[in-house]
């Protein structure tokens, strides 16, 4: 793991577009999987810009988002499909053939999370994972205690989790208690990863996750074992991580050399 720490959430957002437009650079059919949340919420208006302003081409890359919640349809404003749609896909040259979220109004969802890997399979894996951490260690939804191998599937969302998302409800019995995720073991096949977190509130995920043991009670320790997994940080997220920290990677970044 490569811990990369950035002044504020801006610096942070622009430092992970930054990687991600090299590599739809250096493979335009890249396979890119997204996350939702706040967070990657600035990343996304950089690769915006960066289309608009310096002709960054979605137009051969394929996308696959980690999850969604069960019962939403795809147009409510909270669904993770409508997310997308208005925070990234309406506003950059992707091929909407080429554009995969959960369905979390589908008849059989078993059989299609099943479809759902077999698409992932298909596109030849994925290249470039963004992912968000939760501030109890979760990554996609894959809470404590779930499967290091897991695959796309249905995860029962823990109080603490619709806790922390019933912001984006009128009201916290609004937030769905169900959703469909891709699994730890689906996320780790990808080739590379981004880990974003801002916040002091999450530095303690971030500690577990970076430097402590690793568990399926803190799920994003298992980056720890991920052969090309990138931490992009603020230094409010990084405030509680150990050890001395060196140029290297980006010339601009605050890198933390893996243990």
């Amino acid at each position: 793991m490569l811990a990369i720490v950035k002044d504020d959430y801006d610096a942070m957002s622009a430092e992970a577009a930054s990687l991600v437009a090299d590599r739809m650079q250096k493979k335009p059919n890249l396979v890119l999987g997204l996350a939702t949340g706040s967070t990657p919420l600035g990343l996304y208006r950089e690769l915006i810009r960066l289309h608009r302003d310096e002709g960054l081409d979605f137009s051969k890359v394929t996308t696959f988002n980690l999850d969604e919640y069960v019962g939403l349809p795809p147009n409510h404003e909270q669904s993770y499909r409508r997310f997308m749609g208005d925070n990234l896909f309406s506003q950059v040259n992707l091929d909407p053939r080429f554009v995969f979220l959960p369905n979390g109004m589908a008849n059989d969802i078993e059989a299609h999370c099943d479809w759902y890997e077999q698409q992932i399979g298909a596109a030849g894996g994925i290249d470039l994972q963004v992912l968000g951490i939760g501030s109890n260690g979760h990554i996609a939804f894959n809470e404590p205690g779930s499967s290091l191998g897991s695959r796309t599937r249905v995860k029962t969302l823990t109080r603490e989790t619709r806790e922390d998302n019933a912001r984006f409800f009128a009201s916290p019995d609004e937030v769905p208690r169900y959703a469909i995720t891709m699994g730890i073991g689906t996320i780790m096949e990808a080739r590379e990863l981004i880990l974003l977190a801002t916040g002091e509130n999450k530095a303690d995920a971030v500690r577990a996750a970076s430097e402590g043991p690793l568990t399926a009670m803190v799920p994003a320790s298992m980056l720890q074992m991920h052969r090309k997994a990138y931490v992009i940080l603020d230094r409010a997220a990084a405030s509680k991580l150990s050890g001395e920290y060196v140029h290297t990677y980006h010339a601009a970044s605050l890198v933390r050399r893996p243990r």
